[in-house]
Parts: structure tokens; sequence; C-alpha cells
């Protein structure tokens, strides 16, 4: 949920989010309160002005630093759309509703729902996207961007990676997400069916 709150739009309640979890992330491991404790200086630091400002240039204007998971595993292709409804099936499967105006694929909705539910289903959906959110990682600490505090923690707070998502989400730093995937039917990523069985 932490991870939510800071990835989340800053809006005008957005110091007292930042507020909140630096002092909720003292009883954490250390490496995730260190990371989150990183993010929540700076923002204090700098203002809300400053931090909507950078958050508008970091993901709203660069797409590698894209919010929706399945961007990445499938770009703007055709598939895209059956990666959306395998994340509304995720919703709806865990008894939730999104009620917000993003994508069902927006990385802090999926980690506010995942903070929420204990649904099987719902707890390996992070693990399953690890490729996306190392690309994610990687372009935001490629860009000296203070989000990568937020995303390291997230990343601690996850499995240890293995060798074949190391693979995964190093060709996807080289080559991009995918531009077109004709013919191809399935994604790279289990989608609810999948991963109840």
């Amino acid at each position: 949920m932490a991870a939510s709150l800071l990835l989340d739009y800053p809006g005008s309640d957005f110091i007292q989010r930042a507020q909140s979890v630096a002092s909720e992330s003292e009883g954490f491991p250390q490496p995730i309160a260190r990371s989150l404790s990183a993010f929540c200086r700076w923002v204090k630091k700098v203002g809300l002005r400053s931090v909507e400002e950078t958050y508008v240039a970091t993901f709203d204007e660069r797409r590698r630093c894209a919010l929706e998971l399945s961007y990445y595993a499938v770009g703007d292709t055709r598939q895209r759309g059956q990666a959306l409804l395998a994340f509304r099936e995720l919703y709806k499967g865990a008894g939730f509703e999104q009620c917000s105006g993003e994508l069902p694929d927006y990385l802090p909705a999926i980690l506010e729902l995942c903070a929420k539910s204990d649904d099987p289903a719902v707890v390996n959906i992070l693990p399953s996207h690890r490729s996306a959110l190392e690309v994610l990682r990687t372009a935001l600490f490629q860009l000296d961007s203070p989000w990568t505090d937020v995303l390291t923690a997230l990343c601690h707070a996850l499995p240890a990676i293995d060798e074949e998502t190391k693979n995964r989400y190093q060709q996807l730093i080289r080559q991009g997400p995918p531009t077109e995937l004709v013919g191809i039917t399935d994604l790279p990523f289990p989608v609810l069916a999948e991963v109840r069985s």
C-alpha cells in the first residue's frame, strides 16, 4: 500500500501521504524502510509543486516510464485489449471494482488491490509482472528519478528474481516493448485462468 500511495498522482494530500508512509515504514524490513524513507525525505525537501512537475515529466511524458504493467509485455499492440481484460477479470475475481478512471493495469491500483486482497490470483500478479517492474525501475534509475527508491522498495518486497525473468527484462530493456505481435495468441504473463489453476 505504501508503494501505491507514493506512485499515484501527487494530489493535494501527497505530502500527508508521504509523511504517513515515512512513519509506517520504520517498522518495515531495513532495505524497504531505507528506500521509502529516502523518497519521503525528497518529497519533504522539494515540496508539492516540484513533486507534481517531476511526476508529470517522469510518468506522463516518457513512455518508457509507463505505470501500466501490460505495456511492457505487449506494447500498444492488438494484444493490449486481451491483457487489460485479464486485469479486469482479476479485480472481479477478487471481489473488487476499480473506481478510478485509470486503465485496470495501472500500477498504483494493482498495488492497492494487492494490499487489500489475499486472493491467490492477486498474490501472484506482481511476481508474474516482475520483468515489467524491473524495466520500469531501470528506466527510473537511468533518469536519476526519486521514484527509483519506491520501485526498489517494491522489488525488495517480492520474491527473489529468477534467471528466466532476468533474461526477459534485460531483453525488454534492449529491445523495448513489442510493436506488433501478429498471429501470436498467448500473453507473455499468466492470465486469471492460468493463475488459478
